[in-house]
């Protein structure tokens, strides 16, 4: 199955230096329509109205966390099938437990290189 590269990818990330490193792989993997929010809450709120085949979320973050928005994208019918990769500095087994749970599609603890995350894209997209 070949990825259309130019189809919408958001980003979620508080720390704009993680955005920067995660657009940067992306535009290296071919993907141009790249979306970002620094917190849950207003991804939730660009997701509810876009159309993305791809969100990469950071876990920790305020007011809302990226499980708190892994919940309400699996929950919602418009969102519900999108694919959601998080990335984390948590290693717990637990986390990776209640992400699971939670539908994520695949899961990242930092640190992370490019070859990582295009495994976990491919995972999840299929090659591109």
């Amino acid at each position: 199955m070949s990825v259309d590269t130019s189809m919408q990818v958001l980003i979620v990330d508080d720390y704009p230096t993680m955005i920067r490193i995660i657009r940067g792989f992306l535009n290296q993997f071919g993907f141009r329509n790249v979306d970002e929010c620094y917190d849950g809450k207003s991804a939730w709120e660009r997701a509810k109205i876009g159309n993305y085949s791809l969100i990469i979320s950071d876990w920790n973050m305020t007011p809302m966390t990226g499980y708190e928005l892994l919940q309400k994208v699996r929950a919602d019918p418009k969102t519900e099938k999108t694919p959601f990769i998080m990335i984390t500095a948590e290693s717990k087994s637990e986390y990776v437990v209640m992400a699971k749970k939670a539908g994520v599609s695949n899961y990242i603890v930092k640190p992370f290189n490019a070859a990582t995350l295009r495994d976990k894209m491919r995972a999840v997209l299929g090659d591109f």
